[in-house]
């Protein structure tokens, strides 16, 4: 990937010393065949310097999956395991950390042959606790050697977003617009997650799109935007500012990247920026996040945050959205009632002006920004790519501060329905299961702004582990519950 971790994962084999040590080595030794066969070799390490038993053979493993290049670490049970040497391992290891466990294999090997790894699993937990350490561990983490392969590659986008968040950057153009308080945060969780954020005024973006004036690489990104428009190239006159921008932005990233290895963008598209540019950033936005920099708007730095997560989960472009309208009710009634398993209120517009990567669109023409044409000159607000976004699995979320820097996030999967929208900009007609409780008793009730990430599948599973494992769990980690199942501030009476 171009914006994101490759994630290397070290499996480390551990075993208790009143058990059998062959057990944990044979069962490794299966493991690790069971995810070649299924999944390849390029994700995996197996350490083979020893079975941990003790401190010492921890520091021995721990230098060995580091000089290996290991970014995340498996430790597996292959018996009962060494509760301390094992959870000590983790607790020194710099990154991300899963355990799963070994099943017993045969009714017939019950004697020398029994593991305990499944009575090992609680107390590695309990000792995680006790020192603190934050691990991933599957729903029912004890399986064979085909299934905790699986466990493991399920591990790896959910590694690799956590490997992602401590070399990120996010590089915002701002203030965010007057009148504009909904995604305003406290950055102090940025921190604490180990992300970076370097802001800049706006001023300092419109000298370096000054000093790229001329730039002699700007007729060969026309090109490029041309072949990528094809017919929707309905602005052509725009292109050279446009071209302009891009590597505007694409210099800076490689001039401020600094000590990070990847970078997204919260970046300012109105009120002063058409007038001042001379046109609208949406299309050159989407440019980007189709590049794997994911771009948020208005400045929306934990919207950018989201974005890089859904990019890390989903290894595809993402995009940004208003949870923007409802669906007029002649519309359900005509296209979606008694068609798609959704009630009306299931169903929601998701639209921005014109941010969404092109192949995300079912088609696209570049056009003007209707709503600040209503204010503004409509040649200044040029630049927008517009389309209804292709039908399919979706999952929308985010992460995001509260007002005393406190972390929430939500994650809710769903659908893009295949109904032409009838309106503008990058739009389209979403139905997520108990919409409109979930809108009312998380989106509302937990005060999130209208933006939310879209991820182009279904990536709820991975997303909602990353949440956990970043520390949000109760209320502050919401989801869609089915009916029935109420929220805490639901009327049961309702």
């Amino acid at each position: 990937m171009f914006n994101a971790p490759k994630v290397k994962i070290g499996i480390v084999a551990v075993s208790r010393d009143c058990f059998p040590e062959s057990l944990s080595v044979n069962r490794r030794k299966a493991l690790v065949d069971a995810y070649k066969a299924k999944y390849g070799e390029d994700a995996i390490y197996e350490c083979p310097v020893c079975i941990v038993e003790s401190e010492i053979h921890m520091k021995q493993a721990l230098a060995d999956i580091t000089a290996a290049g290991c970014n995340a670490l498996c430790v597996y049970l292959g018996n009962f395991g060494p509760e301390i040497s094992e959870t000590m391992l983790a607790q020194q290891f710099n990154g991300p950390v899963m355990f799963c466990a070994a099943a017993e294999e045969t009714q017939d090997n019950l004697i020398q042959g029994r593991g305990d790894a499944y009575c090992g699993m609680l107390n590695a937990s309990y000792n995680l606790k006790l020192r603190g350490v934050k691990a991933y561990i599957p729903e029912y983490p004890v399986g064979t050697a085909a299934e905790c392969a699986d466990m493991i590659h399920e591990f790896e986008p959910i590694a690799r977003a956590l490997v992602g968040l401590k070399g990120l950057k996010i590089i915002g153009f701002g203030p965010r617009p007057l009148n504009f308080m909904a995604c305003n945060a406290p950055i102090q969780q940025l921190f604490n997650l180990g992300v970076e954020i370097e802001e800049n005024s706006e001023l300092d973006l419109f000298e370096s799109f000054k000093n790229h004036e001329g730039d002699e690489r700007i007729p060969a990104k026309i090109k490029e935007m041309e072949a990528e428009l094809g017919a929707g190239n309905q602005k052509p006159e725009i292109l050279p500012k446009l071209a302009q921008y891009e590597l505007t932005l694409l210099d800076w990233v490689e001039a401020h990247k600094g000590s990070a290895e990847y970078v997204a963008i919260a970046g300012k598209c109105w009120p002063a920026f058409q007038t001042q540019f001379g046109f609208v950033p949406c299309y050159v936005n989407s440019r980007l996040t189709g590049m794997g920099i994911p771009v948020s708007c208005e400045v929306d730095i934990y919207g950018a945050l989201s974005e890089f997560i859904g990019y890390c989960v989903s290894e595809d472009a993402v995009t940004l959205l208003d949870i923007n309208n409802s669906v007029p009710a002649d519309m359900y009634d005509e296209s979606i009632k008694g068609k798609f398993n959704y009630k009306h209120t299931d169903t929601f517009m998701g639209f921005h002006c014109g941010n969404t990567c092109s192949r995300k669109l079912s088609a696209c023409s570049m056009k003007y920004q209707l709503i600040m044409a209503r204010a503004l000159p409509e040649e200044v607000t040029q630049g927008t790519l517009e389309g209804d976004i292709v039908p399919g699995d979706i999952t929308f979320f985010r992460l995001q501060s509260t007002a005393d820097a406190k972390l929430r996030a939500y994650v809710a999967e769903g659908e893009v329905l295949p109904v032409a929208t009838k309106s503008f900009g990058a739009i389209g007609i979403f139905a997520i299961p108990e919409m409109g409780r979930f809108y009312r008793h998380v989106l509302i009730q937990n005060n999130f702004p209208h933006h939310g990430a879209v991820a182009f599948g279904h990536y709820g599973k991975a997303i909602y582990e990353i949440f956990k494992y970043l520390g949000l769990e109760g209320t502050d980690l919401g989801y869609n519950r089915p009916a029935g199942n109420l929220y805490p501030t639901e009327n049961p009476f309702a």
